[in-house]
């Protein structure tokens, strides 16, 4: 069962089931909603955890399943997660949940490359979605790298067993145990990878984990279209629209960078519309009046056109774009790293034109 509110992408959807993984981990399965069964692998979805002191705690989790078989997210409680803890400890079939759509850019171009997948503890979650997505509809070898705790604490064993089961060809898991082997270290996750140059990594977990295996990569010289890092960071605001912190965020941001209510300052104040260009699932569209201090986001809604974002507030990678000519600035950017921005990532949420032209791509 799912209910849509008008005038938006919010969602409610019934969980249907409550599985227990690990311990501290628990998989939930919505109701099917028709709608979003098209997701990527890799996406994640936003959902609406009530909070006494907010309202509403929006909160990121990744899909664990495929395109085509429903919605679940599996969240791991961490010791001072207000959002996975209440989630894993109260959340029962027949409860109802308010979701945004499915977003994110931790998704392969091709399901038939070769994939090196790096998980640390519940950063497997869209790793299960890549690898089953890949081994059902790709035709790729998938190498698998599992960081875990201890035994108790992998997610998804038995799955993993019975896929590189069904698929000994293709399929190869490695898990790693800390409480046998340590912690990995750089070295050792390059000496891994180094095996697989050729292959197309994806890198999720906990932050310590992926910056070792990021920079091992680097080392190896991965080039960057074949190098994948998924981001997530605790909303600060509200996209769901029912809290006071939402517009007290989009305030803030907006009268840090500008002179008055809604006037961005730009290098060049007097500028006119710029003309944008932007590519978005396999569509090219053209357009010559983007006003000055408007977001890309905005506008391309304004025209009609349904860009991807999940936070609005640039706190998430949902609504990243890149700029192929011209130039944007960011009013707020708590995600995109200094690679990121070199490569000439952005978020559309947060950009205005600088330039009078401006090429975009999502692709």
């Amino acid at each position: 069962m799912a209910t849509e509110f008008p005038n938006s992408d919010v969602v409610e959807l019934a969980v249907r089931e409550v599985v227990i993984e690990t311990a501290d981990a628990r998989s939930i399965v919505f109701e099917p909603y028709a709608g979003w069964l098209d997701f990527k692998p890799g996406q994640f979805l936003t959902l609406a955890v009530p909070s006494d002191q907010t309202g509403v705690a929006a909160r990121c989790y990744s899909l664990s399943s495929t395109p085509g078989e429903g919605l679940k997210v599996t969240v791991k409680r961490t010791a001072d997660g207000y959002a996975s803890n209440w989630i894993c400890e109260n959340l029962e079939p027949g409860d109802s949940l308010r979701v945004l759509p499915p977003s994110g850019i931790f998704t392969p171009a091709s399901l038939d490359a070769d994939f090196l997948l790096f998980a640390g503890g519940s950063g497997v979650t869209p790793i299960m979605s890549i690898a089953r997505t890949a081994l059902r509809n790709g035709s790729g070898r998938i190498v698998v790298f599992y960081a875990n705790r201890d035994e108790s604490s992998v997610i998804f064993a038995k799955q993993w067993a019975e896929l590189a089961a069904a698929y000994p060809d293709r399929l190869q898991v490695v898990h790693w145990l800390e409480s046998v082997q340590g912690l990995p270290s750089q070295d050792q996750l390059r000496a891994f990878a180094s095996q697989y140059l050729s292959y197309d990594a994806f890198v999720c977990g906990p932050a310590p984990f992926m910056a070792s295996t990021v920079a091992a990569l680097r080392e190896l010289e991965f080039p960057r279209e074949r190098r994948h890092q998924e981001k997530f960071i605790s909303l600060g605001g509200n996209p769901f629209g029912d809290a006071e912190d939402a517009a007290v965020a989009a305030e803030e941001i907006e009268a840090a960078e500008s002179d008055g209510p809604g006037e961005v300052v730009l290098d060049d104040p007097s500028a006119g519309p710029s003309r944008l260009q932007v590519e978005l699932d396999g569509v090219d569209h053209d357009f010559d009046d983007w006003a000055p201090g408007v977001t890309l986001l905005d506008h391309l809604e304004s025209k009609g056109i349904a860009a991807p974002y999940s936070c609005r507030l640039g706190e998430c990678s949902a609504c990243a774009c890149r700029i192929l000519e011209g130039e944007v600035k960011m009013l707020n950017n708590d995600v995109l790293d200094d690679e990121d921005l070199a490569d000439g990532i952005r978020l559309a949420c947060q950009s205005v034109a600088v330039t009078d032209k401006v090429r975009v791509s999502y692709s």
